[in-house]
Formats: structure tokens, C-alpha cells, sequence
């Protein structure tokens, strides 16, 4: 109870109920079920439809991954199940013609978003889920004014807005939740990992007023809500959270986190920016990626079978600096922790460096890479 009112007392926007589970996955699966609800409890059955984006990450579970925009976790699982419907990603490198503005960017992915609603029809689509900043699709922050223009298109079919928070969630974006960070109004809220600094496994399902009061008056209607899991709302991952909490706002590490952040982006930008393997530099807060690409303009990516990607990461891991290759692209991402140093923030941008440095001699002299930003 007291880990919920707080929770609620954080929210970015008002929140009124949360529902605990263990893991960023299930919470989305709950996410589903209360969606699935709340419009059985309207007599609007055939809003069953969750939108997500491609590059997205949601969870592994059956649903979760359905969700989740990566083909390697939709492979050989006969999944996405067929209610999920994915629309495009807000990635410039890939997604936008190089003269686009951000307005034009947006209005590019708002008219892919309403084209798969007029597809799909309005009256079936229940939900679209996001990540304020996506993770493991490629650290991809979407231009300037997107969701709000997503949200318009959201109220105007009807459709709620669930925000995955797993990754932006307190604190690593610089602001308590990316939410308010980016601008987003949602119905529903999933947070995990930096709820307990990933110290005890707990999740959560916040749920505005207006879900939560639908699901109430249903209950008239199917009985009780048939849903929970053996550890749902366990007191020992509560009490954690208040602890992890409270440290974070007493040390001020949500304001350490955008100053380190912005130190991080200004390294990143200073011993990247040049490197001639280089397309991408992204981030917002205290995450961040680069993308390496075998050609800048036009934007050409790198033959799979060389694992640019995961050769930097061994690289770097030969240099004492571990990090992580992206599944859809060859990038290696930065997700320090909120306590991390400007010292040590340097030390890990040029390990990185060096290991790009090294990868890319390799590249030359095998003759998988000419010098001239081209493929042979």
C-alpha cells in the first residue's frame, strides 16, 4: 500500500491504481488483460488490437513478445500473435529521408500510424504501447513534437495509450519518468528494473482513473478481476523499492543522471562525431548508442555476417569496457548507472573508442571496408 501511494504521489501523469507483478514482461501482459477489460467492461468487445512499433521492446513472454518489434524474438515462437500490429519506428537514420525536418519526420509517422488504424479498423484497436526513449531497438529518440501528434491520433480513434517505462523509468532520462521527459499523456503506465535497482524482482501496472473505475463497474458485469501471480505485491520487493526509492531522491540521482547525461552526450559527440565507421550517435539522458554503418550517405548498413556490432563490444570488453550490441543493427549502446562519474564516463568513451578504432583496422585489412565509407 505505501509502495503504491507512492508510486502514484511520482506519477508524471495522474495515476490512481497500481497492480505489482515481477517482471517488465508480465506487467505488459497485464497491461493487455486490463485493456482487453476496460472495453469488454465498455461493451466494445471488438477493441482488442494492440499497436506497438517495430525496433520496440516489451518482454519475452507469449504477449509480451508479441509486442516487441525484433525479429529475434518473434522467430521459430510463431510469433507476433496476429491482435499485434506493428507501425513504423521514429528512426531517423533508417526511417527519414535526410532534407526531413522533425515536423516533417512526424507527419511522416503519424500518417503511417493512421493508415494502419483505417487498415485495421479503429473500432478493433484497443491500445498502442510505446517507449518514451526505445532501448534495444537502438537507443531511438523520436523527433521534436511526435507524441503529442501520436496522441491526437490516439484520442481521435479512441485508442489508449499504454507507456512502457521499464528503461526510462526513474531516473534515465534525467527526469523521474520519460514520460514527462517526452511529452506523453498515457492511460497506463508499466514500470520494473529501476523500481528496486533491479536489486529484487518486482514490476507494475499503473492505471489511470478513468481504466480503472471502467474495470470496477465491470465487475457488475464478470465478477471479480480473475487476474494475479503467487508474488504479486510480495512485501520484501516492496519494501525495496521504498528503499531504492527513497535513495534516489535523497542522493538527487535523477538530477545527477541529466547532468552526467548531458557529459556523456558531449563525449560521445567529441570521439564519435569523426570516426568514419559512424552513422548514428543517439540518446537522450543516461542512455546512449552508436551505430556503425558501412556507408553514411546514403545510409548503408554493414553485411551482417561481419558482426560489426559484437566485435566492437569484444573489443571493448578486451579494454576492461563492457557494453552491449543491439539486435537489429550494428550499434553498442551506454547505460551506466545513475551514480557514474564524469571520470569514469570518460574513461568508458574512449575505451569505446579504441575498440571502434581497432574493429575498423580490422576491417581494412581483411578488404571488408576500402576507407571510403562504401562496402567493397
Amino acid at each position: 500500500i505505501l509502495l503504491a501511494e507512492k508510486l502514484i504521489e511520482m506519477a508524471p501523469v495522474p495515476m490512481s491504481k497500481v497492480f505489482f507483478g515481477n517482471s517488465g514482461s508480465d506487467a505488459n501482459d497485464t497491461q493487455v488483460k486490463l485493456v482487453w477489460y476496460y472495453n469488454n467492461a465498455r461493451g466494445l468487445p471488438e477493441k482488442k488490437k494492440i499497436i506497438a512499433r517495430h525496433r520496440g521492446y516489451h518482454g519475452v513472454t507469449i504477449v509480451a513478445a508479441s509486442l516487441t518489434g525484433l525479429p529475434g524474438n518473434h522467430s521459430g515462437f510463431d510469433l507476433p500473435l496476429p491482435f499485434v500490429k506493428h507501425t513504423t519506428a521514429p528512426h531517423r537514420l533508417w526511417e527519414a529521408q535526410p532534407s526531413m525536418s522533425d515536423a516533417d519526420f512526424t507527419a511522416k509517422l503519424v500518417g503511417d500510424l493512421e493508415d494502419l488504424i483505417e487498415a485495421e479498423g479503429a473500432d478493433t484497436i484497443g491500445a498502442m504501447i510505446m517507449e518514451p526513449v526505445m532501448g534495444a531497438g537502438g537507443v531511438i529518440v523520436p523527433p521534436d513534437g511526435y507524441y503529442p501528434a501520436i496522441q491526437a491520433v490516439l484520442d481521435r480513434h479512441d485508442i489508449l495509450c499504454i507507456a512502457d517505462e521499464v528503461i526510462c523509468g526513474f531516473g534515465r532520462l534525467g527526469t523521474m519518468f520519460g514520460t514527462e521527459a517526452l511529452d506523453m499523456r498515457p492511460d497506463l503506465i508499466t514500470v520494473a528494473k529501476g523500481i528496486t535497482s533491479a536489486y529484487v524482482p518486482l514490476s507494475g501496472c499503473m492505471v489511470s482513473e478513468k481504466v480503472w473505475r471502467t474495470i470496477v463497474d465491470g465487475g457488475e458485469r464478470y465478477g471479480f478481476f480473475g487476474h494475479g501471480y503467487t508474488y504479486t505485491a510480495h512485501p520484501l520487493a516492496a519494501a525495496a523499492a521504498l528503499a531504492n526509492l527513497r535513495i534516489i531522491e535523497e542522493e538527487d540521482l535523477v538530477e545527477a543522471a541529466a547532468e552526467q547525461g548531458r557529459f556523456m552526450h558531449e563525449q560521445l559527440q567529441e570521439h564519435f562525431a569523426d570516426h568514419p565507421l559512424v552513422g548514428d550517435i543517439s540518446g537522450f539522458g543516461l542512455i546512449g548508442a552508436v551505430e556503425f554503418v558501412a556507408r553514411r550517405d546514403p545510409a548503408t548498413r554493414f553485411d551482417p555476417a561481419l558482426k560489426v556490432g559484437p566485435r566492437v563490444v569484444k573489443a571493448a570488453r578486451e579494454r576492461g569496457l563492457i557494453t552491449r550490441a543491439l539486435p537489429l543493427s550494428d550499434s553498442i549502446s551506454f547505460s551506466p548507472p545513475l551514480t557514474i562519474s564524469q571520470d569514469e564516463i570518460a574513461t568508458m568513451v574512449e575505451r569505446a573508442r579504441e575498440a571502434a578504432d581497432a574493429v575498423l583496422d580490422e576491417l581494412v585489412r581483411d578488404g571488408s571496408w576500402n576507407g571510403r565509407q562504401r562496402p567493397q
